[in-house]
């Protein structure tokens, strides 16, 4: 048995063991699926600093600046297909070989995946909120608001960054409108938590509850640094649960984890659901 088979049949191992794993999921299982994740495999982030919340609600210029950069980005976030491991988390989860499933991602692929109770931690940037009247659109709506109002934008290509955004030159944004609410002109906001803000209250205690539940924890495709997915390893491992890991490079949490698959999810959990079977 060669040694990423070995490492494999640890962890079905380690879900056997166990009947209420909850899996935390990051940026590294949607990779496989074309969309940039944000660090390298030392944690260090990759391209420009994202966008903070706080300065989103506050300054103009950083709302077009977001709102340019989505407009070009987001149609390559919008034809992203769930990948192998996507799937196979599904699958895993109709076995009853996992139990409940948390995600930091905002891209929806779990749940075109067929996972069903997916508790998004940081929203799903399929979705659009007015901050003054509060009132909902789906993103590709305002994709529609945005090309009409600024139509020499039109075929425009940059490097795709992470979560939709892409790389524009600063001069691309002088001349760029940002989109307002079609019911109150008011102003318009992805559906996630942007860096700098924390994740909403009643979204915390559902995460919390469903920590408490687990009997172990299983980490795909995330470094942890953000405290938001970290802290349910320090939860986990101040309760004497287990900590499993699927990740290429390191975790915040690499000294609390109890096994660790330095592979791509996209690869690993495939194999996993199989060996299962």
């Amino acid at each position: 048995m060669d040694h990423d088979t070995l490492a494999v049949q640890r962890l079905a191992q380690f879900l056997t063991r166990h009947s209420r794993v909850l899996v935390l999921t990051g940026a590294g299982i949607s990779t496989g699926s074309g969309i940039p994740d944000y660090r390298d495999k030392d944690g260090s982030r990759r391209g420009p600093t994202p966008v903070q919340g706080p300065d989103f609600r506050r300054f103009e210029a950083t709302r077009r600046r977001y709102w340019a950069r989505s407009m070009v980005g987001y149609p390559t976030l919008a034809r992203a297909e769930p990948n192998a491991g996507h799937r196979a988390l599904a699958d895993l989860a109709a076995q009853g070989a996992v139990g409940s499933l948390m995600t930091q991602n905002v891209d929806g692929l779990h749940q075109r995946a067929g996972s069903s109770d997916v508790l998004e931690l940081h929203g799903n940037i399929h979705s659009v909120v007015c901050l003054d009247c509060h009132a909902r659109f789906s993103r590709a709506f305002v994709q529609s608001l945005l090309e009409e109002a600024n139509p020499g934008m039109l075929g425009t290509t940059a490097r795709p960054l992470p979560d939709g955004d892409a790389q524009l030159e600063p001069e691309t944004l002088a001349a760029f409108h940002e989109p307002f609410c079609v019911h109150c002109s008011g102003t318009l906001k992805p559906d996630v938590v942007f860096f700098g803000d924390g994740v909403p209250a009643d979204c915390t205690r559902r995460a919390l509850a469903r920590m408490e539940d687990a009997d172990a924890l299983l980490v795909v495709g995330s470094s942890l640094v953000v405290f938001s997915g970290y802290r349910f390893c320090r939860m986990a491992a101040a309760a004497g649960k287990p900590i499993a890991a699927v990740n290429l490079g390191k975790t915040r949490a690499d000294d609390l984890l109890s096994l660790k698959l330095e592979a791509s999810a996209e690869q690993v959990l495939p194999l996993l659901r199989n060996f299962l079977n």
